[in-house]
Formats: C-alpha cells, structure tokens, sequence
C-alpha cells in the first residue's frame, strides 16, 4: 500500500507560509486538529500542504478521506475504510476494522468536508483517537467537531499581498495579460476579501475584462447579489457574490449545465454529464465545450482517476448550482436522470466484467462509488423505486464479491431488502447476492436464510435462473463446511441449470472451478485439473481474469502433487497478481498459503513461514482462518509441519514473526519476488526439496450455517508461532 493517497498539487501553492507553519506546529503538539473557516477560503490546499510536509519530515503514512460526497451518515465508517486501503470479508463492523488497523500505526488522517456529518464522524473520531495513539487527525470542514482534546485553527482569509499574488499568477495560468500591481488589483483583492476560491474565479476572467471592468461589475453584483443573503457573514456575502458574478458572466447554457452538475458527487466523466445534463437545451454534442468554458473558470476541476480523465465541481460552486436547480423545479428530474444513468453503468458493468475489460470496470466502479450510493440512496428514498434499489444492489455483486467491498455491499442488500419492491426478480436477485456475500463474510447463518428464501421464491415464481445461483451457492457453502459429496451435488445441479437456460459468465465458471475442488479435495485430482484447464480456455478466449485466478489455483496444486514446483510457482504468481489488483483477500490468502507449500517443497523452510506469517494478518481481514475448512486448511498444516521440523521451533516463530509483520504490499512483494531452483535445496543445515504428497481431509457432516475450527497436525493451524 501507498503511504500516502493525497493528490498531487494542481499548480503552485501561493503563500501562506505563515498559516502553514502555525498548522505544521499543532499538528505537532495535538492528535486532533481541526481547519476552519468559510468555504472557498482554501482550507482544504493548507491542510493537504501542510500533510504533505509532515509526511515529508517525519516519514509517516498520510491518507486522505473526502467525507463531501458522502450523504449517507451511516457510511462514513466504511468511508475511512476505503480511503485506509482496507479490505475486509469478516463479520466485523467497519469501526472495529478501523480501530485495529489504526491501534499500532502511526498514522495521520485527513478529513476533508465533514461539516454534513459531524454527528457521525465526531463520536468516531474520538473512538479512533482513543484506540489508536499513534494516529493524528487533521480534519477540514466549517465548523468544529467538538471532540476532546481537539485544537483548533481557524483559517482567515490571505493577506493583500499573498491574493494580488494568487490573482496575478492564476490569471497569467488561464492566458491573461500580465496583472500590473497598483491600485485597482489591490482594490479588487479587498473587495473579494482575500478569498482564494473567489479569486481564482476572478482570475479565470482576467483574459476578457480588466481589472477596472471587473471592479465596475463587481459593485453592481454586490448590490444583487447580498439581497437575500441577510444574517450571513459578510465573508460568506462576498463568496456567495464571487460565485454569483461568475454566475453572471457565464453563458445562459453554462449556467445551466452548472446547475445541472450539482446532483452528481465526486468525479464524474463526460459521458455522464452527456447524459445527465443533456436535453434540449443542451444538446450532448454541445456539452463539451460548455464543460471547457466551466474548467477555464475554475467552476469544474479535472482529476485523473484510473478509470481516465473525470471531473469535479467545487462543493461552494455545487451548492450554489443546487439552488439555481431548485429555483428551475428540475432537482428531482435531474436526481433520476442521474440515477438511470448510473444504473445504467452498473448495468455495462456487470456485462463487462465477463470480458477482457474486467480490470477497466474495476477501475471505473471505484472511481463511480460515490455517485453509485448516491443512486443507491436516492432508490431508497423513493418507496415506489424499492425494486430499483434491489436490483442496483444486486448488479453490483462484482464490485461487492470481486473488488472486496462485501461489508458495504452487505449494508446496501440489507437496506434494500428491508423493503417491499413488488417486483420478484429484482427480490430474488438480491437475495442470492446477499448469500454470496455472507457466506464469504463467514456468516453461514445469514447465507443459508438468503439462500432459501431465494430459492424458495425462484420455486414459486418459476424462475430458474435465480433458483440455478441459489443452488449454487448453498453448494458453495457445503464447500466451505467440507461437505464435499453435498457440495459436488448441489454446484453439479446449478451448473445443468445454467446450461440448460444459456447462462455464460464468471459466476457460472466460478460454478466450475467449486466443482472441480470439491472433486479434488475428494480425491479425484485429474477431473479437477480437466474442469479446470476448460475454465482456463474459456476465460482466455473471453478476456476474464478473476475466475482464472481461481482456475490457476487449482492447477498449481495439481503441479505441486506431480513435484512441477516451478510451473506451480509461476501459476500461483499470476493468481497473487490478479487477486491482488483486484483486491480479492480469500483469492490472495489461499494462493500465498499455497505459495508457502511450495517454497519448502523446494527447501526453503525459513521462507516458507515468513509467508506462512504473512497470511495471518490477511485471513483477520477474511474472517475464520481457512474458512474453517479442514480442506483448505490441507496446504497449510503440511507447509507447517515440514517447515516446522525443518527449522525447530524456534526459528520456525522466528520466520512466522517476521511475515506476521509485513503489510500487505511487502507479502505480495515478497511472494512475487522470491525464486528458486528445486534441486539447490535448502540453507546450510536445513533439510532439502520436500517430496509432495497429496492429502485427503475425513469429511465431518455440519449442520449448514455452523463453522469447524480448522486443524492442523500439530492442533495449532500456525498461531502458536505468532
């Protein structure tokens, strides 16, 4: 993981040194700072500033969390969890995710826009702050959390010399004559009240207007615009004047699509605003320009995400469109538009995930979460929309499943499915996602009363498509319970039903790799490895890489049996790739477990329980340690027992020790970059290559929704050396 998520700075950070070393010295003395002060007035560009230079001096890790286009009060936990890099699939809340990632860390968190929530975020951060003390806070927003111990800092408007600066070298960026430093540009600096944000709007006319015409519209919009205004600091008048003049300066179309732009949240790409702001109008092959007008006055930023170029309006510049939308009576118009829209890439989405663009639908669901809760919330606002909210939440199983979202996932599928929609198929659909995603979470429970109800629904209405999947996933959980001949006989039934009704996807290829390890886990290793050589076909022919990952797991430990270490490496070092890029933990964790097998099959001992290590902090963030499953646990308890009489005890917890504390980055690294050649064998004084054999787990009849601990042959599944 990065140790810092902050964006790169736009352009030069114009002065403030004064500011920012009084920010850098409580960020040195407090674990909770917070900025603030009207908006615009650049409190976000200090408090990323003045990270980055704490970064830079002490080394610390730095993440970023953006809380303005979060609305759901009840995500910002899950909010922090994206931003911290985290994946989890256990039971836990996000909050205790949060509190033991964060207990041994030193850290510092920003948070950026919390105003909207602050009855949220205050008691969480307080908690954090509480668990974790090697973490600082440095929020933004306008008004105080009200957390103990929390300083201060309110950050007033730039001084006359550091705006005329600010003015002039913005406006020399947007291709304006040089400003001239005299009376009139300082007049015009004081007038704006040294507010960046209005400045860097009143630069982004410089190359139409003079200063002086500037100064004579300027007195007329004070005049219109503070009306109405009445009671708000005269900082807050200016801003909201500053946005108004550029308001009026703008095309009859610009202001417009302004207005329109303020029901998206966080970046959004061209091809939205096309649509949700398209119409007559605005004709969509109009809209980009209208766009480039908007980015040349600093209303609209362009953020590259890896999903392509976005973009972003300003929260002050949001707002106020907001209102000019409400003023048009066309808010919830536009709120449906924008939220057919996102249905809509949800939709290509799910498509698209079965086909070489897997990796660039991950990307661009990441970079579309917010406005995807934003659809999401809207759904749920609207009873009549209930069957929309299920069926959105349920489109997404990739993003929940496949991208390690299934706690926030399980959030969204709940709340829709609290709700009476009508519509049966969205129902159903929802249903067995919500098993998928709980059996996964390790919730056996939850997963079997989905799944029934699901399967019970699809029986009624004749839907066997979605009786095919619930099947399948009752399989997959007699999978995970060592129920292999339950399981075998379940995912085989789902399969023909998939066959029978055309289904093609990567959850019916998933269907087959299950199979083929429950035959092998049964013994029969050569029809595993045949299913599985089919998926790897298919998934080449279709571009899909997420299932073949699974696929390759199989065949590496088909390779391991037959003694082929290196082509069983080079197999396992594509499936921690792709896992990894994708984010998948159960993916990661058991192809690194598998990983560490073969290392002290070729004999090396001591690396083979540094990985064995670095799997545990991998699985607390899976939930119970190999699902707890026997079978999965086979690779394991060998790779211990052998490393373990290899090395002795004490340098096996040695080794164990140090994998235990690598992060999550440095294992994968560690696993990607170590190669070896079988016949070297091991380190002086360590026995040499381990002859494979394969190995078979007594199956134990389990009551569905109840979990085995797994075992090992030295009863301790490798905790004793952490």
């Amino acid at each position: 993981m990065r140790r810092s998520n902050l964006p790169a700075e736009p352009n030069r950070f114009v002065g403030r040194a004064a500011e920012q070393a009084e920010l850098t010295r409580l960020l040195e003395e407090s674990r909770l700072v917070t900025v603030v002060g009207v908006g615009g007035v650049g409190k976000t560009r200090l408090a990323l500033r003045a990270a980055t230079e704490t970064q830079k001096r002490y080394g610390d890790e730095v993440r970023l969390a953006e809380l303005a286009p979060l609305r759901d009060p009840d995500l910002v936990d899950h909010a922090l969890v994206e931003a911290l890099g985290l994946t989890d699939h256990t039971l836990r809340g996000p909050r205790e995710v949060l509190i033991e990632h964060l207990a041994e860390r030193r850290l510092l968190l920003v948070l950026d826009g919390f105003e909207h929530l602050v009855e949220s975020c205050a008691p969480l951060v307080g908690e954090l702050l509480a668990h974790a003390p090697g973490l600082t806070v440095l929020a933004v927003g306008r008004r105080p959390l009200r957390v103990a111990g929390e300083a201060v800092f309110r950050l007033a408007p730039m001084s006359e010399a550091d705006a005329v600066t600010l003015l002039a070298e913005r406006a020399a960026e947007a291709g304006a004559p040089v400003v001239q430093v005299h009376d009139s540009t300082r007049e015009l600096c004081r007038r704006l009240d040294g507010i960046p944000l209005a400045l860097e709007l009143a630069a982004g006319r410089l190359p139409l207007l003079s200063v002086e015409q500037m100064l004579c519209r300027l007195d007329d919009r004070f005049r219109l615009l503070t009306v109405g205004a009445r009671g708000a600091l005269p900082r807050h008048q200016t801003l909201r004047t500053a946005i108004g003049w550029s308001h009026e300066l703008c095309t009859p179309e610009e202001r417009l699509l302004w207005a329109r732009l303020s029901v998206f949240a966080g970046t959004f790409d061209l091809e939205a605003v096309e649509y949700v702001c398209g119409g007559a109008e605005l004709p969509p092959d109009g809209i980009l320009d209208l766009l480039g007008g908007l980015l040349a006055q600093s209303l609209v930023v362009r953020e590259d995400t890896p999903a392509g170029p976005g973009y972003r309006i300003l929260d002050t510049v949001a707002a106020y469109g907001a209102e000019w939308l409400a003023a048009l009576g066309d808010t919830e118009r536009l709120r449906r538009r924008h939220r057919d829209w996102y249905m809509g890439l949800a939709t290509w989405c799910e498509l698209e995930w079965f086909s070489p663009r897997q990796a660039e639908v991950a990307a661009r669901t990441d970079a579309a979460l917010p406005n995807l809760r934003a659809a999401l919330d809207l759904c749920l606002e609207l009873p009549e929309d209930a069957h929309l909210a299920q069926h959105l939440a349920g489109t997404l199983w990739f993003a929940w499943v496949g991208c390690g979202r299934l706690s926030e996932g399980r959030h969204w599928l709940e709340r829709a499915l609290a709700l009476e929609s009508g519509h049966e198929e969205a129902r159903l659909k929802a249903l067995w996602v919500l098993g998928y995603v709980t059996i996964l979470q390790g919730d056996g429970t939850a997963a079997v009363a989905a799944l029934h109800e699901c399967g019970e629904g699809a029986r009624a209405s004749r839907n066997a498509l979605a009786e095919a999947y619930a099947t399948h996933r009752m399989g997959c959980l007699a999978l995970l319970s060592d129920d292999m001949p339950r399981a075998e006989e379940l995912i085989g039934r789902a399969l023909d039903g998939y066959r029978e009704l055309g289904e093609l996807n990567s959850n019916v290829l998933m269907g087959q790799v299950e199979l083929a390890m429950a035959r092998a886990f049964a013994g029969d290793l050569e029809a595993a490895v045949v299913i599985c050589r089919e998926v790897r076909e298919v998934c080449e022919e279709r571009g899909e890489l997420w299932t073949r990952a699974y696929a390759l797991y199989v065949l590496a430990f088909s390779a391991w049996t037959r003694g082929e270490f290196g082509e069983a490496r080079e197999l396992l070092a594509e499936c921690v790739t792709i896992n990894h890029a994708f984010r998948d933990q159960v993916g990661l964790v058991l192809a690194i477990e598998l990983l560490a097998l073969v290392t002290v099959s070729e004999g090396d001992p001591v690396e083979a329980a540094v990985l064995q290590g670095a799997t545990v902090p991998v699985w607390d963030t899976v939930g119970i340690r190999l699902f707890g499953s026997a079978s999965f646990n086979g690779p394991r308890a060998l790779c211990e027992e052998h490393a373990g009489a290899a090395l002795g005890a004490e340098a096996y917890a040695a080794a164990f020790r140090e994998g235990r504390g690598l992060s999550l980055d440095a294992a994968v690294e560690r696993a990607l970059a170590h190669r070896r050649d079988p016949a070297i064998g091991g380190p002086a004084g360590v026995a040499g290559p381990v002859a494979p054999r394969p190995f078979r787990t007594a199956r134990a009849a389990t009551v569905p929704g109840t979990r085995k601990p797994a075992g090992s042959p030295t009863g301790k599944g490798g905790e004793a050396a952490g």
